[in-house]
């Protein structure tokens, strides 16, 4: 952590805890911000798997299946 990051984080630790929980929000929504250039990638796989379903070269399974499987000991 940067000198300017620890200076941050010390000042904000010393704000009352309704504070400290809007800055963690508002934070935490800066991180949560589209990407284009990601969501294209996926969009682009999800309709290579639709094709590839389509034309019988994926299958698919039921979903109790998939969530039995990874409850497996």
């Amino acid at each position: 952590m940067s000198i300017d990051s620890q200076q941050v984080l010390n000042e904000a630790l010393a704000l009352p805890a309704s504070e400290r929980a809007s800055l963690i929000e508002s934070l935490l929504a800066s991180l949560d911000r589209p990407d284009p250039t990601i969501d294209a990638l996926w969009a682009r796989e999800a309709e290579e798997r639709l094709a590839a379903y389509d034309a019988g070269r994926m299958r698919s399974l039921e979903a109790d299946d998939v969530f039995a499987e990874f409850q497996k000991p």
